[in-house]
């Protein structure tokens, strides 16, 4: 099974008042697992950036300015995720961006949807989560996910954060330890479980105290007294 992990970055908020992608990025997964292939790119989205939203992933008009527009990325961001499940956190919002994008290259190609399946990890956050916080940040520290990286939001980063979050979240036995021990407590109990442990060889041997005389008759006597104290009642023989 494909699937992509999909994030982008944008000039503002709403692609109905003119606003743009400008980064898009991109992690595969192929049957659960992390590859090393990555779709990433920034856009020239011709028009300037809110304020608000360079405060947000710190990606300015002049770093852009020779960047391709989507239209010269258009087909090969396309043949990458076509056919895949896409990942997306609040999908909502990138999927408005995208197919606002594809409607602006003027010939017909569709929605993001005519080409991908869609999978919202913040729609399932919310079912699995009823009332909580569910930002990818507040996914990460319940899902023991390491996000000490965003210090500012990128959507290749934070696609490859997303990769980790969304298998945490959908695999299996984190939900119901979960539902036994707690949200925290349970996640770590199965990395701990799942987690293999190696063995320190420069560690000196362990020290073998040996029974005395003494200790080995003792012993000895307790387990002949313990073998007539059940003679007769014992269900099994060595």
């Amino acid at each position: 099974m494909r699937q992509i992990v999909l994030d982008t970055e944008t000039t503002g908020l709403d692609p109905k008042a003119g606003h743009r992608i400008i980064e898009i990025g991109c992690v595969e997964l192929l049957n659960r697992r992390i590859t090393q292939n990555r779709f990433h790119v920034y856009i020239n989205p011709e028009r300037d950036i809110d304020a608000g939203a360079i405060e947000v992933h710190g990606l300015t008009n002049e770093f852009l300015a020779g960047k391709p527009v989507f239209k010269s990325i258009a087909d090969d961001f396309l043949n990458f995720v076509g056919g895949a499940e896409l990942i997306i956190h609040n999908a909502a919002f990138d999927v408005g961006f995208l197919d606002h994008e594809l409607s602006l290259l003027g010939d017909n190609r569709g929605r993001i949807a005519d080409y991908c399946g869609i999978c919202d990890t913040l729609a399932m956050a919310r079912k699995n989560h009823p009332g909580q916080r569910n930002s990818l940040d507040a996914l990460c520290k319940r899902y023991n996910v390491d996000n000490s990286r965003r210090e500012l939001h990128g959507a290749l980063l934070d696609a490859e954060i997303l990769a980790d979050v969304y298998l945490a979240m959908t695999g299996g036995q984190i939900a119901m330890l979960l539902e036994a021990d707690g949200e925290a407590g349970g996640v770590q109990l199965e990395r701990e479980q799942a987690a293999p442990r190696s063995v320190n060889t420069s560690r000196p041997p362990l020290r073998v105290i040996r029974s005395t005389p003494e200790e080995a008759e003792a012993h000895a006597a307790r387990l002949e007294a313990i073998a007539k104290a059940s003679s007769g009642n014992c269900l099994w023989s060595r």
